[in-house]
């Protein structure tokens, strides 16, 4: 819950659901805000912030799909909004994510920025001009630009940034090539410092596609700074150092991009949201 000034008032958080379906995550969605609106900071709320994976159509309030939620086409907005009796603010969560990233994080003071989480998938949020770019609900997919590699996407694609990039991908390729079972990427990037061969070759070629990725997000959109975020950001200059190297090479007369690490971690979607929400009321009451 945050106030018209940008201070957070309230701050709760709800495990992962195990199920899944519109009907769920709305029911679940409207008990947490209910439970928020019991607090006494929430006296004269004036919106709800909510923001949701996959394909999203912000103007007409539906999330379009998402497969992870299992929902197809569902007028989130409305749904939420009947059931609280307030108005809400629909974004996506990498967008919302950058949107706090660019406002009161990391790239704060700039006014072109790409946020790019790298966690079980690989997203961006595009800022340009301080405006956060939404094109009906489809910008920002740099998990699926085709980089080269051939491998097989989750999306039914080839060559996906995502299949070899992500956090999933990596610790993925590192067991199937060592036969050793790993947690996640976090795992593998201590491999790497550890001096492991197979660690080294998974994690320098996905810091490879990364740098093809980003060559192209910045001689399409010229951001003053890029911004990693998500989990495999936590690998700090394992990953940023041979990473800025890549772009480097890759680049010739194009605006060299800032490339720094999210500093808002898992609240940025939450603050988005209520940055959405703000800016909701801001916009009715004139």
């Amino acid at each position: 819950m945050v106030s018209a000034d940008g201070t957070t008032l309230v701050e709760r958080s709800w495990p992962t659901m195990r199920e899944r379906g519109p009907d769920i995550v709305i029911q679940a969605v409207c008990d947490a805000v209910a439970e928020l609106c019991r607090e006494p900071a929430a006296a004269g709320a004036g919106a709800v912030g909510l923001a949701v994976p996959g394909v999203v159509d912000v103007p007409g309030g539906r999330a379009v799909w998402s497969e992870n939620l299992r929902w197809r086409d569902v007028p989130i907005r409305d749904l939420v909004s009947q059931r609280t009796g307030l108005p809400v603010a629909l974004g996506h969560d990498v967008r919302a994510g950058g949107l706090a990233e660019t406002r009161v994080g990391a790239g704060h003071g700039a006014t072109d920025v790409l946020f790019v989480p790298i966690g079980t998938g690989i997203a961006a949020a595009i800022v340009a001009g301080s405006r956060l770019i939404e094109s009906g609900g489809y910008a920002g997919e740099l998990g699926h630009l085709d980089v080269g590699h051939g491998e097989p996407c989750a999306c039914g694609g080839t060559g996906c940034l995502e299949a070899i990039a992500s956090a999933a991908a990596i610790a993925r390729r590192y067991t199937d090539r060592s036969s050793k079972p790993t947690d996640g990427a976090a795992e593998v990037a201590a491999a790497v410092r550890a001096g492991d061969p197979i660690a080294s070759a998974v994690w320098f070629e996905a810091v490879d596609a990364l740098g093809h990725a980003f060559a192209a997000a910045v001689t399409l959109l010229a951001p003053e700074r890029i911004i990693v975020g998500g989990g495999l950001a936590q690998a700090g200059g394992l990953l940023l150092t041979p990473l800025e190297a890549q772009l480097e090479s890759r680049l010739t007369f194009h605006r060299r991009p800032q490339l720094v690490t999210a500093v808002l971690g898992d609240r940025a979607g939450c603050l988005g949201a209520a940055l959405l929400a703000r800016d909701l009321v801001a916009t009715s009451s004139h």
